[in-house]
């Protein structure tokens, strides 16, 4: 079975996280997979629209922290993974989907906000979680969310990882769209066929400018947050968050 589904339908190209056991953690052969996808279709002119969602109960639960001492599986070079993965979304000159079927968390969140649309069920939910590792927010987030919510609310879904409904995140602007869990699929469907019928070259023109107007400090965001991060990863403190996620229970930090 493949941790990532390709398909292409009418103009849509589909990308959907396939680790449905794993909640859709980022595996390497994921992340490597949706670069090679979205990197080739740019140049595709049988893509018109990317739909990038999740099977199972999640969207993504972002890094993957199974297994003996995940701690030592992350580096600056993890958070170098995320931000290319995040720029290829960005970059990419045509319009970029996110089908929120479930909780989208830590990086998962990330990646669901590089996103142009993000379409949600109404079960589904928003936490970008790191601080509850010891961690701090990367894949761009740092600007993403501020960008999406302003400064106040960024704080508090930073500093707090607080697990936001689809609902709440529409009223904050974090989603674009939210349908019932029962109209789910059709509602999706339904925009991204409107996009896939769409002017394709104003598409494209319209996300740059929208982009460059609201994101021009992302390459700052991603150099402090890979900065921070790779200190972070070599604390005692994270090497106890993880413990404590794995353990399913509450951290006991000491600043160390």
């Amino acid at each position: 079975m493949s941790e990532l589904e390709v398909g292409l339908d009418a103009g849509v190209l589909r990308l959907t996280l396939n680790r449905p056991d794993h909640f859709n953690a980022l595996s390497s052969d994921m992340v490597v997979g949706l670069l090679t996808e979205l990197r080739d279709a740019t140049g595709r002119d049988d893509v018109r629209v990317v739909l990038l969602t999740g099977t199972g109960a999640a969207f993504s639960a972002g890094a993957d922290l199974e297994g003996d001492r995940p701690q030592e599986k992350y580096d600056g070079g993890s958070v170098d993974a995320a931000n290319v993965l995040i720029r290829a979304i960005l970059e990419l000159d045509k319009p970029v989907v996110c089908g929120l079927n479930g909780i989208a968390a830590g990086v998962g969140m990330s990646v669901a906000l590089a996103c142009d649309l993000i379409v949600a069920k109404q079960s589904a939910a928003l936490t970008l979680a790191f601080t509850g590792i010891g961690l701090m927010p990367d894949g761009g987030a740092t600007a993403t969310v501020a960008a999406s919510v302003g400064r106040a609310r960024a704080m508090r879904l930073a500093l707090t990882s607080d697990v936001l409904g689809a609902q709440e995140a529409y009223d904050a602007g974090l989603v674009t769209h939210v349908f019932a869990d029962d109209d789910y699929d059709a509602g999706l469907e339904k925009v991204v066929d409107r996009l896939a019928k769409g002017a394709p070259l104003a598409f494209a023109a319209t996300k740059k400018a929208v982009n460059a107007a609201t994101l021009g400090g992302l390459e700052d965001a991603f150099a402090r947050e890979r900065a921070g991060q790779s200190v972070l990863l070599r604390t005692e403190d994270v090497g106890e968050g993880m413990r404590a996620f794995l353990e399913k229970r509450r951290p006991a930090f000491q600043g160390r």
